[in-house]
């Protein structure tokens, strides 16, 4: 069995060296111009057709896997952005909480390959589209070595019909040659030939030459069955691939266009999110920027304050909580008996205080602004650095840093010692009445 085997394989062998070495020998003699050539200029085109579309159909291929890497890189790079702005925000800045939950919704949503929940995100995306594009990519793409296979098939199979026909061709036009050729020696041996053998010499010499026509004309026969069948296959199917690539482009890059939309709209929500945090975490740093600078000027203020009042007390004073209230606002009864010399002494002290009161609000004007823009008897302005809580109805209420302007007296001899004058600069700017005036303690406030 193991003999026959052998001799099996290497009748095979044989055979495919023999029909290699016809199908050489018949392509130099095309191309040599010494033996005709089947040509189908509407297959030829067919073919060419199917090459295009393989070149193309790979490149795309190739192209979606180049873009898959990179979103399975950006995947990874985007993980790790996440992580180190988790770790690098620290627990006293606003939205601490939200930023972890953020981040771990991002994980999460990472971490997630269920079509039917919250799996839009980066590895979802990944595996969508590698199910949905690629997959199908390699479906259209694995039909195509096996046609080019076929294709092959039927050139060499072509091959081979030319050559069976070509020499078939060759014994059609030798034939009659060879029986006159034949016929002359034939007759010869006949006429020496004992009687009961004449007629069979050339019987025999008729039968071998009929013997390599048949055999050439079944090999013809069988080339031609062979290459027909493959070309009436490929010729059906080949336009038919043809015209499949304009639905696989299609389903393609639909099925990219609509995960990249779904990815896209689940992404921005999520940067919208970590927007807000950081437009919340800047409003948060800019208030404890403003609160700092208000403290800090405060401090400056009492400073500034503390130092005027070393400077001008004989003894040196430490600065301690808010100053006391000044001393009560007394309206004392005028003397019967020196009452025409106070009199002349109020009308001297009244006209001394208007003259300094209409120099003061001169220059206060020249300084702050024209007249317009300030309430009638402006002198000057003064700012709050201690709160006062006001005891009477015709006392201002004052908190820390509000800006006051100090108005002159109607009647002088109704002010009294450590005591002005005024009205809030916000109610003086919105209102623009000073109906709201009131009299507040001077050592409470700082000159601006």
């Amino acid at each position: 069995m193991a003999e026959l085997g052998k001799g099996v394989t290497a009748g095979k062998l044989a055979l495919n060296v023999q029909k290699r070495l016809s199908r050489a020998q018949e392509k130099v003699l095309q191309k040599l111009g010494k033996a005709d050539e089947t040509r189908d200029t509407a297959f030829e085109e067919l073919v060419a057709s199917f090459n295009k579309q393989m070149t193309e159909g790979t490149k795309l291929q190739r192209d979606l896997k180049a873009y898959l890497a990179a979103v399975k890189a950006m995947h990874d790079a985007s993980r790790r952005l996440q992580d180190c702005l988790a770790d690098m925000y620290e627990p006293d800045w606003f939205g601490k909480e939200e930023m972890d939950a953020l981040v771990e919704e991002m994980i999460e949503k990472e971490m997630d390959n269920n079509l039917e929940d919250t799996d839009t995100l980066w590895l979802d995306y990944h595996q969508n589209l590698t199910d949905k594009a690629l997959l199908c990519m390699d479906t259209y793409l694995a039909q195509f070595p096996e046609i080019k296979s076929r294709i092959a098939k039927r050139e060499r199979k072509l091959v081979d019909f030319d050559s069976a026909r070509h020499h078939f061709s060759s014994l059609q036009k030798g034939k009659k040659k060879d029986e006159a050729k034949i016929a002359k020696p034939a007759a010869l041996l006949e006429m020496a030939a004992p009687s009961w053998a004449q007629g069979l010499i050339s019987a025999h010499q008729v039968a071998q030459t009929n013997l390599s026509y048949n055999q050439a004309e079944e090999d013809l026969g069988r080339a031609q069955k062979i290459f027909e069948e493959l070309n009436v296959e490929l010729q059906d199917e080949l336009p038919t691939l043809w015209d499949s690539r304009v639905g696989v482009y299609v389903g393609t890059f639909q099925s990219l266009a609509g995960h990249q939309e779904k990815f896209h709209k689940e992404m921005s929500k999520l940067s919208q999110n970590l927007n807000d945090i950081m437009t919340k975490l800047e409003e948060q740093r800019q208030l404890k920027k403003d609160a700092t600078a208000a403290t800090k000027k405060v401090d400056d203020a009492k400073s500034e304050e503390a130092n005027h009042s070393e400077s001008t007390s004989p003894a040196p004073k430490k600065l301690g909580p808010p100053p006391s209230r000044p001393p009560p606002r007394l309206t004392p009864s005028p003397d019967p008996k020196q009452q025409s010399l106070g009199m002349l002494e109020e009308e001297a002290s009244a006209a001394d205080t208007n003259t300094d009161a209409s120099s003061t609000t001169q220059q206060s004007s020249v300084t702050n602004g024209s007249d317009a823009d300030l309430p009638p008897g402006f002198l000057y302005k003064v700012k709050a650095v201690h709160e006062y809580t006001a005891t009477d109805n015709d006392e201002l209420e004052l908190k820390v840093g509000d800006a006051v302007l100090v108005l002159a007296f109607d009647n002088p001899d109704e002010q009294d010692d450590g005591w002005l004058l005024g009205v809030k600069e916000s109610h003086w700017s919105q209102k623009k009445d000073i109906s709201a005036k009131g009299v507040f303690p001077e050592n409470f406030t700082q000159k601006v």
